[in-house]
């Protein structure tokens, strides 16, 4: 672990208890604004009470355009979806060490869900709409920064802020601002949810979701069933082939999860098409996975009548956890124990907007947002006590970056 310097930052993270009632009225406004990722009005909503709530941060403040999602539908037709904007936040760039936090603004549930309001499971446990994925954690990152601020150790760091509006479909628009900040920062602090009993995601696999469409020709199915080319049937076949993969590479992992086509009983189909995701340890995986699906791709071409292409791409490299990432985590480690937290990083399956800036070389922490659990789901829950304990946790870490007698570990290599 770098040295630090000794110093008493118990005054602000004090400050940071007298915060909490604030910090759950406001967690509660933000869930009761619907952000869907396909809401792009309530998203920028929950951008624009944001920047209210940071106000008191003086910082300079951007509204990112974002471009719009590309989906290929049920017929195989490229769709764009518009998007919310991003919000980007700066302060003292021509600080030596800089910092780069993320939260992202939408959520998983649309407009015209059932979930929509929060309420009291227990005295400690609230039930809500993004309470926990990412609301409250939106709330522990401004607040851990507004304690920052308060303390005489803030021109030590300068940093960034980048409220995203598409993470939970992949970041596809909003991948290129994390990019474009990782040539800025040093480091991450992203606030995910922590696991349920409040420990941190540390490798993660990787992630490609990819779409099938396959053409064949129609047909009366009765008369001139030999004239037809089932595309169904052939969708079938890829599907079966595709899974057949599972199990022949350590760590990957493939999933069919839809398949949609056809339609008459009476009518041979000409068309289907099917969504799958990929799993991954190990950025070399990904082309061991290609090279195999292109096999199965071209056998199926080569059928008279039948054509199939793929669409998609992997759209987040496994995160590798550096030198500088591990001892990231023993600085979050450490302060956890001062505050009375037994903490350590575990490998999860899950990905985030951590895989896009450890693939740029930026270590990062990206579950330091509240303890919940259920996230993507109308059961999905806060542990309210944790609003103060993160925020504490994060202020901790930042006010001890700050004061550090040794940061060769991070800013040795890189330029700003």
């Amino acid at each position: 672990m770098p040295s630090m310097q000794q110093q008493d930052f118990t005054p602000w993270l004090n400050w940071i208890d007298s915060q909490y009632e604030q910090m759950l009225a406001r967690t509660i406004e933000l869930s009761h604004i619907n952000s869907g990722s396909f809401n792009p009005a309530g998203v920028n909503k929950v951008g624009l009470q944001l920047l209210e709530y940071a106000k008191v941060l003086d910082a300079k403040v951007e509204i990112l355009p974002v471009a719009p999602f590309k989906h290929i539908d049920n017929q195989g037709k490229l769709q764009e979806f518009p998007m919310g904007n991003a919000v980007r936040l700066t302060k003292r760039p021509e600080a030596k060490l800089q910092i780069f936090f993320c939260g992202h603004l939408d959520t998983v549930f649309p407009l015209d869900s059932d979930f929509q309001q929060t309420q009291w499971l227990d005295d400690e446990t609230l039930n809500g709409p993004g309470v926990a994925d990412l609301k409250g954690g939106l709330i522990v990152m401004l607040k851990a920064i507004e304690a920052l601020e308060r303390s005489p150790y803030a021109a030590n760091i300068g940093w960034e802020i980048l409220f995203n509006p598409d993470e939970e479909i992949g970041s596809q628009g909003s991948a290129g601002f994390i990019s474009e900040a990782a040539k800025r920062v040093h480091l991450g602090m992203i606030y995910e949810p922590s696991f349920p009993d409040g420990n941190f995601a540390g490798e993660r696999k990787g992630s490609g979701n990819f779409s099938i469409i396959t053409r064949g020709k129609a047909a009366h199915a009765g008369r001139e069933h030999h004239l037809g080319r089932n595309a169904v049937r052939a969708m079938c076949d890829f599907i079966s082939a595709l899974d057949d993969l599972n199990g022949k590479r350590t760590g990957v992992t493939i999933n069919p999860a839809l398949i949609e086509g056809g339609g008459a009983n009476n009518i041979v189909p000409d068309l289907c098409l099917s969504r799958f995701n990929i799993r991954l340890e190990k950025p070399e995986d990904e082309q061991w996975c290609l090279d195999n699906i292109q096999q199965i791709l071209d056998e199926i071409n080569q059928r008279d009548g039948l054509s199939i292409e793929m669409h998609g791409h992997f759209g987040r490299k496994p995160k590798l956890l550096s030198a500088a990432n591990l001892k990231l985590f023993q600085l979050a480690c450490d302060c956890g124990s001062e505050l009375g937290l037994n903490l350590t990083w575990l490998p999860t399956g899950g990905c985030c907007d951590g895989n896009n800036l450890a693939e740029a070389g930026i270590p990062n922490i990206d579950t330091l947002g509240v303890q919940g659990g259920k996230i993507h789901s109308s059961d999905e829950y806060l542990k309210v006590k944790s609003l103060t304990v993160r925020a504490k946790l994060s202020a901790l870490m930042l006010m001890k970056l700050a004061t550090s007698d040794d940061l060769n570990w991070l800013i040795s290599d890189k330029p700003v």
